[in-house]
């Protein structure tokens, strides 16, 4: 691991293979959610079975927060180190000609996507945590819609949801790409299919979520 992140290089493919593991994830967890759109009982018991699945809880539970916490720090570093090898601006740069508007802010609409999920551990994981651990509550199986539903009773909260989701996809428009082009996926016969899908995966993914919080809200 060292080893891989000592170098730009290094630390933009290790940022691109976790930046490919939360792609996955985000669909796993976008197909749980729509089950309570869907089913309540399926949801029910979809979540019963990871909130209590020993595979699910100990191992990729911290191999996600590992996930999520190296993706941003790398970021977060390779941006720092950029602007420490460019101390100078250009003389003249019009941005806007050169590049988008997702890949020169992606520092941005990271760091609003990392403080949303800061809302959304203490919305749900850290509720969980004192559920089981602190309080140490009798499992439930049926307790998950209702305090999934509940959690949207609120317009601001479902408001401050779509607002990240909606930053969520700027930052996946740039970041999907990126993440192959980093990996060397590059290729003239399959780099438009990888834009294409990217474009398409960006758009649905935060529209899903958007639409589970809308749902819940006028469904009170």
């Amino acid at each position: 691991m060292a080893g891989l992140t000592s170098s730009t290089i290094g630390r933009k493919y290790a940022m691109a293979l976790s930046a490919l593991f939360l792609l996955i994830f985000l669909i796993l967890h976008l197909t749980t959610n729509l089950l309570s759109v869907l089913n309540r009982d399926a949801f029910n018991t979809a979540s019963d079975f990871m909130g209590y699945n020993p595979f699910v809880q100990f191992l990729m539970q911290p191999i996600l927060g590992f996930a999520v916490i190296f993706h941003f720090v790398m970021g977060f570093v390779l941006e720092i180190k950029n602007n420490k090898a460019r101390p100078v601006k250009y003389a003249s740069n019009n941005a806007s000609m050169n590049s988008s508007w997702m890949s020169r802010n992606m520092i941005i609409s990271g760091a609003v996507v990392l403080a949303f999920l800061a809302l959304h551990l203490y919305d749900f994981w850290l509720h969980e945590i004192n559920y089981k651990y602190v309080d140490g509550l009798t499992p439930d199986a049926e307790r998950y819609w209702p305090e999934l539903h509940e959690k949207f009773a609120d317009l601001w909260r479902v408001a401050l949801y779509v607002i990240s989701f909606v930053l969520l996809g700027l930052h996946l428009a740039h970041g999907f790409q990126s993440s192959f082009q980093s990996i060397g996926a590059r290729h003239p016969k399959y780099t438009p299919v990888i834009k294409a899908f990217g474009k398409w995966y960006s758009i649905l993914i935060p529209a899903g979520f958007i639409f589970i919080a809308i749902f819940h809200f006028i469904t009170q």
